[in-house]
């Protein structure tokens, strides 16, 4: 896993259900082809590093997964089996936090919390076994995320690069009550196909998200220029040096 930020894999970037045509029509502007489209995201076959444009610039999407591994696992114990034969100590830094995110059809498990932790306990006891150190766990989502898709027997498991959701666009500081999210404001507004010059009216506009994802849209100014924290940051062998470029670009 040395060289996992200069590897492709699988890549799976979600969105809000049936809201994937408006992303692929995104990704594909920043010149990506698609390997799968589905009603909450699409699959693309890229490096690691090639995930820190698409979180930069993505204005529908929520999150970034970058696929590890996927494997068979019928019950807990096969789950854990797997994953603590994989090398985390070279992805996660022993002295250093991680949380774990999933989503579950299986059986054995009830409740996301009890996978959570055997994906803790597997990704702890090999790092502690390899470094002598346990690594800090928690439920943060602003250092690395690990996320485990698994359903009946097939199972994947992700960096999620993302880290906190790409849904919010990170401008606003103060949020009222259950504001509109920014990724569905936008893709609300390219539904309309509005040209992106012509005057944009949002009465009752409440907290203005609408009003706001229109200016950004119509200056094409990213959601990448708000936020400076994302989840690929925390993974062992990420170049800053990628990050900033493709900054100044925005």
């Amino acid at each position: 896993m040395t060289q996992v930020f200069h590897t492709k894999s699988k890549v799976i970037i979600t969105c809000n259900k049936r809201l994937s045509s408006y992303l692929q029509a995104e990704v594909e502007e920043l010149g990506y082809d698609i390997v799968r489209a589905f009603s909450t995201g699409l699959e693309l076959n890229i490096t690691l590093n090639e995930c820190i444009k698409l979180n930069l610039n993505l204005r529908c999407a929520s999150q970034v997964l970058y696929s590890l591994k996927s494997f068979n696992a019928k019950n807990p114990e096969d789950l854990y089996t797997a994953l603590v034969a994989m090398e985390w100590e070279e992805l996660l830094d022993f002295s250093g936090y991680f949380s774990v995110t999933s989503n579950v059809d299986n059986p054995f498990i009830t409740t996301p919390l009890f996978a959570n932790l055997k994906v803790k306990d597997a990704i702890v006891d090999r790092i502690k076994d390899k470094k002598g150190i346990r690594p800090n766990t928690g439920s943060d989502a602003n250092k690395a995320v690990v996320h485990l898709y698994w359903k009946d027997n097939d199972a994947d498991i992700f960096i999620d690069t993302s880290g906190e959701t790409l849904s919010k666009h990170g401008y606003r500081k103060i949020p009222g009550k259950a504001p509109m999210l920014e990724a569905l404001a936008t893709s609300a507004i390219l539904a309309t196909k509005w040209d992106r010059k012509s005057p944009f009216v949002n009465p009752m506009c409440g907290s203005g998200t609408l009003a706001i994802e229109a200016a950004l849209l119509a200056t094409n100014r990213r959601p990448g220029l708000y936020r400076m924290n994302y989840g690929f940051m925390h993974i062992i062998g990420y170049d800053e040096e990628i990050f900033f470029t493709e900054r100044r670009i925005l």
